[in-house]
């Protein structure tokens, strides 16, 4: 069975709404997105590969990361860990940089917040994606950010069903 990830925009709110099942156990849905070995696994779109550089799942921590292109390329991120309540949700904001982690001073980034309910069959994960400027937020949506996200989710469907 095919998990579809749903995409709810509000353009005018800056905001984007993520909705996603996995038949799996809230545990271990959880550890995937937050471990780095089985986030590297899942995070990027086929054939795209990510790297972590160095990852810290703390409040005030960091996960600096490059998503490996196929002809060579990487494209530096980092996530600033801001919240975190094991197992049901945690905040992050997420911004492109350089591979020592720096960040253009006028780019705001994209603010996550990630919930983890259990179902009868596994596990849903929402997604909230605000943004502080629309232009940001029509960028992210221009570069494929839904067909690319959906892809790594496929991905993380993938991890599940292999353990």
């Amino acid at each position: 069975m095919t998990n579809k990830t749903v995409f709810t925009k509000d353009l005018a709110n800056k905001k984007l709404h993520v909705t996603r099942e996995f038949a799996a156990p809230v545990e271990k849905v959880w550890a995937a997105w937050t471990e780095s070995d089985l986030l590297d696994k899942w995070w990027a779109p086929k054939p795209w590969k990510v790297v972590t550089k160095s990852y810290s799942f703390t409040e005030g921590g960091v996960w600096l990361y490059y998503m490996a292109g196929p002809e060579g390329e990487k494209h530096w991120s980092r996530s600033d860990f801001e919240t975190i309540t094991p197992t049901q949700s945690f905040k992050l904001t997420t911004k492109f940089c350089d591979e020592d982690g720096n960040t253009p001073s006028d780019y705001t980034g994209m603010h996550w917040h990630n919930q983890f309910y259990a179902t009868e069959s596994g596990t849903r994960v929402e997604v909230d994606l605000t943004f502080d400027d629309v232009a940001i937020f029509e960028n992210i949506l221009a570069m494929g950010f839904e067909g690319g996200f959906s892809m790594g989710l496929g991905n993380l469907d993938e991890l599940l069903a292999e353990a």
